[in-house]
């Protein structure tokens, strides 16, 4: 079964945190919607009876590439798997879609189909069950409790947690709490009476935090001491953070380790938030909020009375940086300064409230390698190119 996860024009409603990568990647409750598959598919990837691969934009394709056979099995990328959904895909004959609300969800061809004629193919078999498509980055926060939820009931099942030390305070069940190897949980207040708590390997919550649930953090994170975590959150892994954290998702290597607050967000990966950088995720009138999209090239009722940042990735804030509801931020943005700057930064920019310029390409690969190598990784040559594509489409002059 060859399994092609395939990008769609919702992308761009999904920028900036797209820009490098493609929606299979975005995270969205434990783990990215690519992972899920994997999840589902462990047995048949295990045996080779099952590959998983990408087909997205050109300037992607180096890093994220599509793999065909004599059956192809194409999948929207944006979907949440379920094991319903997965058995109705094997289920279809040749040439046979399923759509949901004329979207596709998948169908299955013996042609090697580009991204483009993808776009172009028309459903004939409606789904007739529940399924959750992301439709804009602000839908990773909003779904991301019940994704949570469901994500920790399958990876937790038939399993057993590390003991939880007798120097945390545990409110609710504690049987919602999982505890994978290698993790460090000390002196914290551990809340599950809204949903579960999962801690991943080697991940670290220091003394003193308070967390409640759904919360989970990913290998190697930590929650550094007296952070306070509203649910539902994800850390990927490898992020470092503390102070007040509500709704949100770090998608990975990304770094909030001081106070300040972040709420109702998404933050890209290899990003850092600077000490006290702080965002607003309610108007002072409680009206909805606007943000920029990336489709139409300007600002958009969301209305959502709720929304905060997004954040490209390798973007960073300096110290007592604040951010407006609603703030749209592109990739290796770096902003520092006081007042609120723009609700739309875009790629590249280097400034704050009082105006930007182009941040040079040169430079961002060097920020980028020095940051990547602290956590043993480097720049690769396919990310360069993918941060040149970006830099000379960034809006910016």
């Amino acid at each position: 079964m060859n399994i092609i996860l395939f990008d769609d024009h919702y992308r761009t409603e999904l920028l900036p945190l797209t820009f490098m990568r493609t929606a299979a990647q975005l995270r969205i409750g434990i783990d990215t919607l690519a992972e899920k598959w994997g999840r589902l598919l462990a047995e048949e990837i295990e045996t080779g009876a099952a590959e998983i691969s990408y087909l997205t934009e050109d300037y992607l394709s180096e890093k994220f590439g599509v793999c065909y056979s004599a059956e192809n099995i194409y999948i929207n990328a944006r979907i949440i798997p379920t094991i319903e959904l997965l058995e109705s895909i094997k289920k279809l004959q040749e040439k046979e879609v399923l759509f949901l609300n004329d979207e596709i969800i998948a169908f299955k061809s013996v042609e090697e189909l580009s991204y483009t004629e993808v776009q172009e193919i028309e459903g004939t078999k409606l789904v007739e069950f529940d399924l959750l498509l992301i439709h804009h980055w602000s839908d990773l926060f909003i779904h991301n409790g019940e994704v949570l939820v469901a994500d920790f009931n399958q990876i937790t099942e038939g399993r057993i947690s590390e003991p939880i030390e007798e120097s945390n305070r545990v409110i609710g069940d504690n049987k919602l709490i999982f505890i994978e190897s290698g993790a460090s949980v000390e002196t914290a207040i551990l809340n599950t009476k809204n949903g579960p708590i999962y801690i991943g390997v080697n991940a670290e919550i220091m003394e003193g935090s308070i967390v409640r649930g759904p919360f989970a953090m990913g290998e190697e994170s930590t929650l550094k001491c007296a952070s306070k975590i509203y649910g539902p959150t994800t850390l990927g892994p490898h992020c470092k953070v503390g102070g007040e954290v509500n709704n949100s998702i770090l998608t990975g290597f990304s770094n909030k380790g001081h106070e300040g607050f972040l709420g109702n967000s998404v933050i890209g990966e290899w990003c850092n938030l600077g000490a006290d950088t702080n965002n607003s995720n309610l108007k002072n009138n409680y009206s909805s909020v606007s943000c920029y999209n990336y489709t139409t090239e300007k600002m958009e009722d969301t209305s959502l009375q709720f929304c905060g940042l997004v954040m490209g990735d390798h973007a960073k804030s300096g110290i007592n940086t604040m951010f407006n509801t609603g703030t749209v931020i592109g990739v290796c943005a770096n902003v520092f300064g006081g007042g609120f700057p723009l609700k739309h930064i875009p790629s590249f920019s280097w400034g704050g409230s009082d105006g930007f310029e182009k941040f040079r390409l040169d430079k961002a690969y060097e920020v980028a390698q020095r940051m990547m190598e602290r956590r043993g990784m480097d720049l690769s040559v396919e990310e360069e190119q993918i941060l040149k594509f970006i830099f000379e489409h960034s809006e910016i002059d």
